[in-house]
């Protein structure tokens, strides 16, 4: 589908716009409701790149959080996975030598 991190930024971009205009907002409105400058809303719609907290502020106030939630499922380790890194890092330690 998309190659590099500018075309996703760009399809992101789209799909934020797109979400906006159906629950009828402004860039303004979006800006004010996010607490985000416009410019900051015209950028990310436009693809030109945006922080992580600007694109969940924005999807916060569009009711889309389920956006993050499938970018982000909940990952976990599993107690075993746990003991066998404590011991991989035992492994790595250096003795402190005796002076």
């Amino acid at each position: 589908m998309y190659q590099d991190s500018e075309q996703w930024e760009r399809f992101i971009g789209k799909q934020i716009k797109t979400l906006r205009i159906r629950k009828e907002l402004t860039q303004s409105e979006l800006a004010e409701r996010s607490g985000l400058s416009l410019a900051s809303i015209a950028n990310i719609e436009q693809g030109k790149g945006s922080s992580l907290k600007t694109l969940v502020s924005i999807l916060n106030v569009l009711g889309e959080t389920a956006w993050l939630e499938s970018l982000a499922p909940e990952v976990e380790i599993s107690p075993i996975q746990l003991v066998e890194l404590g011991k991989e890092r035992q492994r790595v330690r250096r003795k402190a030598v005796d002076q």
